[in-house]
């Protein structure tokens, strides 16, 4: 465990009844970091980040943003600690452009309470001079920039994704949860929202967590992964370490992904 990570998650527990979802679990995530969460399905992986974004109570244990504990607050308190969050399934404004979702992000973010729906009727007015800097430069850092008046409904699937990381982003966070970040991209896609990671972690310092599928985009891309099956850890490390352990290897045996994967 890393003492001074930016969030961590110590010996946490989540039942569902009598079913223990989460069995003690820890995972931390070191400032400008890529740490992976992978596991077979019903592992906990969804749960996990639940807990770490406050939309899950756990029975036992803590989480801590920046240092604080967080276990007991809501979501927009640790938002405001610098924690973003994506979902698997895209959840984009079909009127809205590119550029506008990452407007709305930043002024909901700014403005937390009934003033930001005034700010919203703006839109089309000319932004604050920070507020536009900062947009164009997330649009030029997730290779966006050409297509920022283009209308959500008009976008491919992959481009949906670098969409959505934008609009985290828009928040000025020091940490994004990334919930299967490449569901439906092909190969190049998600080798195109790998590099984006890669780029906004180096240029912004900012730390992600990735739940996924895709160990193979994982442990491609993460210094740190972390394996849950049944709730449980069953290893964590480096991913060369990762890809050579036998317990991991046998939890994927028979699973879509296959031990071959690793």
């Amino acid at each position: 465990m890393i003492a001074d990570a930016l969030l961590r998650a110590d010996d946490v527990t989540v039942r569902f009844g009598g079913v223990v979802a989460l069995d003690g679990v820890s995972i931390s995530a070191p400032a400008s970091a890529i740490v992976g969460l992978v596991g077979p399905n019903g592992a906990g992986k969804t749960t996990l980040f639940g807990v770490l974004s406050g939309l899950v109570r756990p029975r036992s244990g803590r989480v801590l943003l920046r240092g604080v504990d967080v276990t007991s607050t809501s979501p927009q308190r640790r938002s405001r600690l610098g924690l973003a969050r994506t979902f698997q399934r895209i959840e984009l404004f079909a009127e809205l452009t590119v550029r506008e979702h990452l407007v709305v992000a930043h002024r909901a973010h700014e403005r937390r309470d009934r003033r930001f729906l005034a700010d919203l009727a703006g839109l089309e007015s000319r932004p604050p001079p920070r507020e536009r800097e900062l947009v164009a430069g997330l649009l030029d850092l997730l290779g966006l920039t050409a297509l920022a008046d283009r209308p959500a409904a008009l976008l491919p699937l992959g481009t949906g994704r670098l969409v959505e990381v934008a609009r985290a982003l828009a928040t000025e966070p020091a940490i994004v949860l990334l919930d299967e970040p490449t569901s439906g991209l092909d190969a190049g896609e998600a080798e195109r929202l790998a590099t984006a990671l890669e780029r906004t972690r180096a240029d912004l310092d900012v730390a992600f967590v990735l739940v996924e599928h895709n160990v193979d985009f994982v442990l491609g891309l993460a210094e740190h992964v972390t394996v849950l099956d049944f709730g449980k850890v069953i290893a964590a490390g480096a991913p060369a370490a990762i890809r050579a352990d036998k317990a991991v290897q046998a939890a994927y045996l028979g699973t879509s992904t296959g031990a071959g994967a690793l």
